[in-house]
């Protein structure tokens, strides 16, 4: 304060300024105690704020800063991720996504892409991560064409939160004696293009011999089964959890059946790219997080899949 003070010597004067020296102790001293007031509020707000996303800071700060983790995904594979009669995305990932996004204060925003090209996604930096009912593989570690063995790409970390085997299904009551993979020699099979069913499919069809397993592949799961419902195919296959739901649902059960037992159980995998080690540890510390408040539990058995659960997170657990 800079306004300047008249020294005075009366006693009425020197009354005076006592009197408006007590009332200035009295205001500041109440301006104090305000200044307290509102410093532990700020610091209950900041607690409150970090009790509600407690891991928040674990996360790069470009995401923490934008509050969202971008996520390519293939909707269209019930009941992992897929689209309501609404149009919302639903399903295990989704679910178990924003139950991450709580620990971690962001929003993990879907978008729809083809499953084949979903790593490319995270090379190109149009997706933070990848969560699709992805198998971890160490081809996929390591960036490593299946079929080929040749390097095709850096590849990703994977962070595991589920895991499952690979099933066949067919059309209901016309099996063919259908029951494993040796069984589709000289048959044709339906699949999504770029899945472990599809690799399955091609590395079996060369033990066959004469008579290969002709195999048609697709964008996404439902064109298979749409294929195979209407007669253009004797089997199909994909992830356990997928045949199942839609032998359960399609037709109201009344389409298809599983044939046999579920081979190659596997994790699926959060993928995160190459060199983003930051991101990839804070997604396990949400994982961990859901798994232990029960959070984890309540989702699985929400969607009928809890043969699949896991106990903690693991970085690259596949083979």
């Amino acid at each position: 304060m800079t306004a300047g003070i008249t020294r005075r010597t009366t006693a009425k004067s020197a009354q005076t300024r006592i009197t408006a020296i007590s009332a200035l102790a009295v205001a500041g001293a109440l301006l104090l105690a305000g200044c307290g007031d509102q410093t532990n509020s700020a610091d209950e707000g900041d607690s409150n704020e970090s009790s509600s996303a407690p891991l928040a800071g674990k996360l790069p700060a470009s995401i923490r800063s934008e509050g969202v983790i971008k996520v390519g995904s293939d909707i269209a594979y019930a009941p992992v991720e897929f689209k309501d009669e609404s149009g919302k995305t639903v399903g295990f990932d989704p679910d178990l996504a924003a139950a991450m996004g709580e620990k971690l204060g962001v929003e993990f925003k879907f978008e729809n892409g083809t499953f084949d090209n979903l790593i490319g996604g995270l090379r190109s930096k149009r997706y933070d991560i990848a969560m699709s009912a992805m198998t971890d593989t160490k081809d996929r570690q390591e960036g490593v064409d299946s079929e080929t063995g040749k390097k095709v790409g850096t590849g990703v970390d994977f962070v595991d939160y589920f895991s499952a085997g690979v099933s066949i299904y067919t059309n209901k009551g016309k099996t063919q004696g259908i029951k494993t993979w040796s069984d589709l020699c000289g048959k044709k099979i339906v699949v999504q293009r770029g899945t472990v069913s599809h690799d399955l499919a091609k590395a079996e069809s060369k033990k066959c011999g004469g008579k290969k397993i002709a195999i048609e592949s697709f964008d996404n799961d439902q064109q298979a089964q749409t294929r195979l419902r209407s007669g253009g195919a004797d089997a199909g296959s994909s992830d356990f959890p997928v045949a199942a739901y839609a032998v359960k649902t399609s037709g109201g059960g009344k389409d298809f059946e599983l044939v046999g037992e579920q081979v190659e159980a596997a994790p699926y995998g959060i993928a995160v790219a190459k060199g983003n080690e930051e991101l990839r540890d804070a997604l396990v510390a949400a994982l961990d997080a859901v798994i232990k408040d029960k959070t984890y539990e309540k989702i699985i058995k929400k969607w009928g899949v809890q043969a699949g659960a896991v106990t903690a997170a693991t970085v690259n657990g596949g083979k």
